[in-house]
């Protein structure tokens, strides 16, 4: 076992994420700071155990991340195990993100997508919905970003197959989009 070898492959990961994406998380973060000056909500989703993570994210948005402030609106599609469970059992996983932004869709809002795979079905799915109804779609992706890189307006992709190290990077993304949010709008 080599520990060392983890945090050194990440490091290396982190470095080729942001030599490849820092314009575009800066994109990102202007499009997200102008929505929630409309006062638009922010909806995430993600799947499997990184589901907590689309919840953790919507959390430092609505509660705080390091500052007392105002609340953001964000909302995870994926906190509602009973909506969730519902339309797997009723419609099919495959829906269970498309069908919840059926009604909770406003121009304009925001949806941040992540795949560590960029093929997930019930993303995918979501995003086609969305699209169709006016927001705006972020996708933070792994991989080559996958099928649903073609239904991004903005994308952030870590270009690994390491789930494992491309998950790490996910939370260092949303984290920093939550500090650079609060530090423009409320330090």
């Amino acid at each position: 076992m080599n520990i060392k070898q983890f945090f050194l492959e990440s490091q290396k990961l982190n470095e080729l994420f942001i030599s490849e994406n820092h314009d575009n998380l800066i994109k990102v973060i202007e499009i997200m700071l102008l929505a929630i000056k409309k006062w638009k909500k922010i909806y995430i989703a993600w799947n499997g155990g990184s589901a907590a993570d689309s919840m953790h994210f919507a959390a430092e948005l609505i509660g705080r991340y390091k500052l007392n402030r105002n609340a953001i609106g964000a909302i995870s599609l994926n906190s509602d195990v009973s909506v969730i469970t519902a339309i797997g059992n009723d419609y099919g996983f495959e829906y269970i993100f498309s069908r919840q932004i059926e009604w909770l869709w406003e121009e304009g809002d925001i949806f941040i997508w992540f795949s560590t795979s960029g093929m997930s079905k019930n993303i995918l799915n979501a995003m086609i919905k969305s699209q169709s109804k006016w927001m705006i779609n972020i996708g933070i992706l792994g991989n080559d970003g996958g099928s649903i890189l073609a239904y991004c307006d903005y994308s952030l992709v870590v270009r690994s197959n390491n789930t494992p190290r491309i998950q790490e990077i996910h939370t260092i993304i949303y984290h920093s989009i939550c500090e650079e949010i609060e530090y423009q709008l409320f330090a």
